[in-house]
């Protein structure tokens, strides 16, 4: 595809990167100009099933340009994100003989990107990575931002570091690969940063709806470029969520990473745990009186449309509220949650009360 690469900079003032979006990428894949030269060995993590689709062809590629190129697969889903198989990466790459001049690189979905990079930020107290996110959940969220981490079976993400890619590199065209449901599941982050953070972004969703669901070539490459950038200046403003901005990131996910744990992570996927999370945080802020039931109804008309849940399942209540206290996010005063205040705009709100949480859920 000859569509010109979108680049994205992400100014961190200690670890600034950039962020290559263009369709045809991994077809002609390459590391940014001087990498070769500073990582003599790069060694791939991915799962099962990306591994199947990219892993041989990238390491042809690679391999003119990097002198040792090894590659380690482990399961896909989401329980592959923990203690567990991140030690079995850990010692794998002792046999790899892999050192500090050892370049990681992700391929694969959000979970692969966590998993890598949390490895990468451990293993000989740091070593140096690169996203390659191959799903669209990945591609806008989490491979940017240098948040990494796994599981504990008691939450999501509860052992993890701030760990910032050296690049992150983007293709749109893979998308085409995605099953329908992991593909919409993905929308769901999307709508997130229009809601919370961008008016306009969330009216030109609504606009593009034929787009997104045909997973059309340029208007994910717009849409995928434009959600790394609102999210490059929320990390850039607040990399370690100290001030509170980047925090706004997370609507939606106290629900859903909750509803995630009391299903084992393997009934729902995240993308669409977080649009349900995203429901049930805008019905609470309707009966809170911070916005009103027409916007509630619009983002759930998109959510529907997009082919998203809007409801919990049948779950007793209380197993929801058991694990939203686990949030790693909780500090002294408690659990906080993101909640719109207005389309485009939110804040942090202290925690209402179980009753007014369980009303919503």
């Amino acid at each position: 595809m000859a569509t010109a690469p979108v680049v994205v900079k992400v100014d961190l003032p200690e670890t600034p990167y950039e962020i290559v979006i263009q369709p045809g990428l991994l077809d002609q894949f390459s590391l940014p100009e001087g990498f070769a030269i500073r990582y003599p060995r790069a060694v791939f993590i991915t799962d099962d099933h990306v591994g199947k689709l990219w892993l041989a062809k990238l390491k042809r590629r690679l391999k003119k340009t990097i002198a040792q190129v090894d590659s380690i697969v482990v399961p896909h889903g989401e329980r592959a994100k923990s203690v567990e198989v991140a030690n079995s990466i850990w010692q794998r790459l002792l046999t790899f003989n892999a050192d500090r001049h050892t370049l990681i690189i992700a391929l694969g979905g959000g979970v692969i990107g966590d998993l890598a990079g949390f490895v990468a930020a451990t293993y000989m107290r740091g070593l140096d990575f690169v996203q390659v996110p191959t799903t669209l959940l990945a591609q806008v969220d989490s491979s940017v931002g240098g948040k990494v981490g796994v599981n504990l079976p008691q939450g999501k993400n509860l052992v993890g570091a701030f760990w910032q890619p050296k690049s992150v590199l983007i293709d749109p065209a893979v998308l085409s690969t995605l099953s329908d449901r992991e593909y919409r599941a993905g929308l769901a982050e999307v709508i997130k940063y229009g809601v919370i953070l961008d008016e306009n972004f969330f009216t030109e969703l609504e606009k593009n709806v034929i787009g997104l669901v045909a997973r059309n070539v340029d208007v994910m490459q717009h849409v995928v470029a434009r959600c790394c950038e609102i999210k490059g200046t929320i990390v850039v403003a607040d990399e370690r969520e100290t001030s509170g901005r980047r925090a706004l990131l997370n609507f939606g996910h106290t629900f859903g990473h909750a509803l995630e744990q009391v299903t084992g992570y393997s009934k729902i996927l995240h993308g669409e745990a977080v649009a349900i999370g995203m429901c049930s945080a805008m019905r609470l802020a309707v009966n809170l009186k911070m916005i009103d039931d027409d916007l509630k109804a619009r983002v759930e008309d998109l959510l529907v449309i997009l082919g998203l849940p809007t409801k919990f399942p049948k779950i007793p209540a209380d197993q929801i509220l058991a694990a939203m206290q686990n949030d790693k996010k909780k500090g002294a005063a408690g659990v906080q949650l993101v909640l719109p205040s207005k389309l485009g705009s939110g804040k942090l709100v202290p925690w209402p009360g179980d009753d007014a949480v369980k009303n919503v859920l």
